[in-house]
């Protein structure tokens, strides 16, 4: 069972990621969909997408849930029906999840790719990181703040919601594996723990709401 990593990141929360190496027919032989996931599984046309969208299902058994648990709202923002709170991802050959019995949360993994150099400046201000010479230390840097605002997104899951406007990532090092981010949007801010690390290639980051945050 290729569960690749989990992080216990207080008494309430709790993150699993998933390296996808079965097959699509290993991967379904324990998950019991819903008919409306067999519909959506149905119309993916990338096997990737299949295995990942399986996978997932996989993670959330690891917290005693099946597929029937999990439903979407009308924004895609993803809910478990006993109110625990819960953000999904999928890139390439990983999967993650995080849940949280009292604290929002999101969660993002990125693949670490150079085509992040060329759309940097519609999430982030891009003079922020002209001091950063070199081009690897950059994408790993921007990978970052892209996963950072990508987890904040999926937590507020509001239509309209800006990277650059309205969603703030404060500056860094790599070596603190942490910062800090807020979400400015309609007369209301909010403020986020987040944290990140690295591995194969990929980064994987994950926020938690200052609210009735636990240690």
């Amino acid at each position: 069972m290729p569960l690749y990593k989990t992080i216990t990141i207080n008494s309430t929360s709790i993150l699993h990621v998933w390296k996808v190496e079965e097959s699509e027919t290993d991967l379904a032989k324990t998950v019991n969909l819903t008919p409306n996931c067999k519909n959506r599984m149905a119309g993916m046309k990338s096997e990737m997408h299949r295995r990942g969208f399986l996978s997932i299902r996989h993670l959330l058994a690891i917290e005693g849930y099946e597929d029937k648990d999990l439903f979407y709202n009308d924004y895609g923002k993803p809910h478990l029906k006993d109110g625990k709170k819960i953000s999904i991802t999928h890139s390439n050959n990983f999967t993650g999840i995080i849940i949280s019995e009292t604290n929002e949360v999101g969660i993002d993994i990125e693949l670490q790719r150079d085509k992040i150099l060329r759309i940097a400046h519609k999430f982030t201000p891009i003079a922020e990181y002209k001091t950063i010479a070199n081009s690897d230390a950059l994408i790993r840097k921007l990978t970052i703040v892209w996963g950072a605002k990508e987890s904040l997104y999926k937590i507020y899951a509001q239509p309209g919601l800006s990277f650059l406007r309205h969603i703030n990532v404060k500056d860094f090092a790599m070596d603190d594996s942490q910062t800090t981010g807020e979400i400015i949007y309609l007369g209301n801010s909010s403020n986020y723990d987040i944290s990140f690390l690295e591995f194969e290639g990929f980064t994987l980051v994950y926020a938690i709401n200052h609210t009735l945050l636990e240690s």
